[in-house]
C-alpha cells in the first residue's frame, strides 16, 4: 500500500505499507532518495503488526523506486501507477 499526503512547504509525504503477513525478514524502499541503498528506508514494524516506511519530498516528483527483502528478493507495488524496467512509478 502506498500513502501520499500533503506535508509542509510544497511537498508531500509518501508513506509504503506492508500487512501483517508480509514477505519475512527485513524490506526496505530504494530509490533515488536513497541512492537505492538497501536498509536506509526500511519498512519498520508498528503496534498493529503492519510495516511502514515513509519519505518526505517535493510535490511533483516522480519516484522510480522498488521494495527489496534482505533476501534480495525484489517485489512489485500493486499501488504504483506504473512500472518500467527500472521499478515501480508514482507521481506526488
Amino acid at each position: 500500500m502506498i500513502r501520499i499526503m500533503p506535508a509542509e512547504d510544497q511537498q508531500v509525504r509518501v508513506t509504503w505499507a506492508l500487512p501483517r503477513y508480509g514477505p519475512p525478514g527485513r524490506v526496505s524502499v530504494v530509490d533515488d532518495f536513497n541512492d537505492w541503498t538497501p536498509g536506509t528506508t526500511e519498512l519498520r514494524a508498528r503496534s498493529n503488526g503492519k510495516r511502514t516506511a515513509a519519505v518526505v519530498v517535493p510535490r511533483g516528483t516522480t519516484l522510480r523506486f522498488r521494495r527489496l527483502a534482505s533476501n534480495g528478493h525484489r517485489f512489485e507495488d500493486a499501488d504504483a501507477s506504473a512500472r518500467d524496467d527500472q521499478g515501480c512509478l508514482i507521481s506526488v
